[in-house]
């Protein structure tokens, strides 16, 4: 695959162009990744409302009411719901995992079995998040990038 880079005088002409045969899993990574580089949100730290790049966030999770997004670092209050996470950023590989939770799978290290059927999401924060058994199987198909 060839790569080139255009340097352009102003800003706002950025954009990213993707030339292929075909739609290929690789091909939409990219195009995903891309989409989600640089994007950010508000969340709420201490009292203090912060930007969040999506990038950093590992996963959603709705607690009693109220969305945390999770970080390496931080724990973050955001005033969103948990389906507008899940419809906004899925094209930037966000998705489901359970009732209560969003994973970003561009933060995911692994996933390992559990004796009940769940699954484990082993992120980058160290963390690991229960995958209930019917995300299972979605995301073991995104995972293996197979559309």
């Amino acid at each position: 695959m060839k790569t080139r880079i255009q340097k352009i005088r102003h800003k706002e002409d950025e954009e990213v162009i993707i030339q292929c045969v075909e739609l290929s899993p690789v091909i939409r990574e990219i195009y995903s990744y891309a989409l989600a580089k640089g994007q950010e949100l508000t969340g709420i730290l201490d009292g203090t409302l912060c930007k969040i790049r999506l990038e950093d966030i590992c996963y959603f999770e709705a607690v009693d009411e109220k969305l945390f997004a999770y970080t390496s670092e931080h724990v973050y209050d955001v005033k969103m719901r948990l389906y507008e996470v899940e419809s906004a950023y899925k094209y930037c590989h966000f998705i489901r995992c359970s009732k209560s939770v969003v994973l970003n799978l561009m933060q995911l290290e692994g996933i390992s079995p559990t004796l009940n059927g769940r699954f484990y999401a082993h992120m980058k924060n160290k963390e690991k998040v229960v995958i209930s058994r019917q995300y299972v199987k979605e995301i073991r198909k995104v995972m293996s990038n197979e559309e």
